[in-house]
């Protein structure tokens, strides 16, 4: 069973989360205070960007103090029952085993604004006559919608570790894992990630899992990816449409050109669509616009454009007939821009060398690397 390792390396102890030190600690020193009785802060607001700790904290926290962790995504909190089942968590801080119980509602940003009985007003109200520490989780605390709760809570920012503590723990995993890893290589992947150590971490599975070595030039490849728009997220939209408008979307919301992203569905399309007839009929559409990509490139007729992004869109999309959704599946870097990338200098020298050949011998250069160049 194919297990992530954001999840298989979790940190167990609040030790072992990177960075936020100062957030961290003031964490501790709120959640302990319920010990000397119900502080004027009922409950804490996380916030920070996306991946930089915010959960894995509250958890590990969880862990050390040998509380009852209740983990609950606030935007399930949109119905009466739901609501009084959440009260009814929070107006205990003993548990029936005599643990002490941590409530933790996550991802408030997708829940509801509306002041009725479920939604924002709800929470609020219960975080007013809480019995147990709450900790409240959003990336964007200013959010207007959030304005009762700020005043309700006590504030922690998480802040982007740096780079430098990210690294450190990718090569941590990587000694876990079996891997011999560059130090070269770890400091790309934890620059590139920003800060955001899930993203890091995903991308040092996408790249090293199943190798005893990971180097440099294993990773460089990752320069050519624009983190303002995933295309992670294109792929799957692409994947996973139900109708063929949906899937043609991602043409317009790619930050590649349709050959790129052409590559891209090819690499990852045998892991998403299963079923073998899917598979069949989805190759079938990328081959066809492999066909029109080629009559493009050939003849220059830009209308025919429109043929091959179709097939490579909606095509592959309404290919899913018998295929059922399944967890998180890993995307994959096309294999042949890979190697491409590795390979830049090699060729480049080649070039040149079989353009001196063309100039003494009176060949052309194709002929000089296939007859001469060995």
């Amino acid at each position: 069973m194919y297990e992530t390792w954001t999840f298989k390396h979790k940190p167990k102890t609040l030790s072992e989360v990177i960075g936020n030190k100062e957030a961290k600690r003031k964490l501790v020193e709120w959640i302990k205070s319920w010990d000397k009785g119900i502080p004027k802060k009922r409950a804490a607001f996380l916030y920070g960007p996306p991946g930089v700790g915010k959960t894995v904290t509250v958890e590990a926290l969880a862990n050390d103090l040998k509380m009852e962790l209740v983990e609950k995504n606030a935007s399930d909190y949109r119905t009466e029952e739901n609501i009084k089942r959440f009260a009814g968590l929070a107006s205990q801080y003993g548990t029936l085993f005599g643990r002490k119980r941590l409530v933790l509602l996550d991802e408030l940003d997708g829940i509801s604004g509306k002041e009725d009985r479920g939604g924002l007003g709800a929470i609020t109200r219960i975080v007013k006559t809480a019995m147990c520490p709450i900790v409240l989780i959003a990336n964007d605390p200013y959010d207007p919608r959030f304005t009762t709760l700020r005043n309700l809570c006590l504030m922690i920012e998480f802040k982007r570790p740096h780079s430098r503590e990210v690294a450190s723990l990718l090569k941590r995993i990587c000694l876990k894992e079996g891997i011999e890893a560059e130090e070269s290589a770890l400091k790309f992947i934890a620059q590139r990630a920003h800060g955001d150590v899930r993203s890091a971490i995903n991308d040092l599975q996408a790249l090293a899992q199943g190798k005893k070595k990971l180097t440099y030039d294993d990773v460089s490849w990752l320069a050519y990816r624009d983190r303002k728009e995933k295309i992670f997220d294109v792929l799957r939209l692409i994947f996973y449409s139900k109708t063929c408008d949906g899937a043609k979307k991602a043409i317009s919301m790619a930050d590649v050109d349709p050959d790129m992203l052409l590559e891209w569905i090819y690499e990852n399309v045998p892991y998403h669509l299963k079923d073998p007839h899917d598979l069949a009929e989805a190759m079938e559409a990328i081959a066809k616009a492999d066909i029109y990509r080629g009559r493009v490139r050939l003849t220059q007729d830009w209308k025919l454009a429109s043929y091959m992004m179709d097939l490579m869109t909606a095509g592959v999309a309404m290919s899913r007939k018998r295929t059922k959704p399944s967890g998180w599946v890993p995307l994959r870097f096309p294999e042949r821009i890979k190697w491409l990338s590795k390979t830049k200098a090699e060729r480049q020298l080649r070039t040149a060398i079989a353009e001196k050949i063309k100039r003494r011998c009176h060949i052309s250069a194709k002929r000089a690397i296939e007859e001469y160049i060995p």
